[in-house]
């Protein structure tokens, strides 16, 4: 499987591409600094998995991530982040991301995140599991909330 890494923090890069060469058969084909850098090498080399940051110079890892799917729509992208925001966090997976990961939990969740988003699957870093999961039954409340007003609001 052919990996592109994208972040701006070059000994977080060489972290990844270390930690995917001992005992894997992941190949790391390309590295990113910024998010316009990461679309060039997405065309260039046609990655099976990006591993995206959110916080990029020049062009945000979230927008970078609508862009690359419209560009290589077989390419999955797994987010790692140092953010523990679900709101980030879900903000990343409607721009069709297939994971995400903290950082801090990477040394646990990597492998097994790219396995998993390899497999068609999705992922997220167990530290943020509950806290997403409250925030989409939190948004799902209001609009059921909302809705319930519209609707007692147009019957008489």
């Amino acid at each position: 499987m052919r990996i592109l890494v994208v972040d701006d923090f070059e000994p977080w890069r060489r972290l990844v591409r270390l930690t995917l060469l001992i005992g894997s058969q992941l190949e790391v084909v390309g590295e990113a600094s910024n998010g316009l850098e990461a679309i060039r090498q997405v065309q260039q080399l046609q990655p099976d998995l990006i591993l995206l940051d959110v916080g990029l110079p020049t062009l945000n890892g979230i927008e970078t991530a609508r862009r690359i799917i419209e560009l290589a729509p077989d390419s999955k992208i797994l987010f790692l982040s140092e953010s523990r925001s679900s709101h980030l966090a879900l903000e990343a997976l409607a721009a069709g991301a297939a994971g995400y990961v903290v950082k801090s939990d990477a040394a646990n969740e990597l492998l097994p995140a790219i396995n998993a988003v390899l497999r068609g699957k999705q992922f997220l870093s167990a530290s943020l599991a509950g806290q997403v999961l409250a925030t989409m039954l939190s948004s799902t409340q209001t609009m059921h909330l909302w809705w319930t007003v519209a609707l007692l609001a147009i019957i008489p």
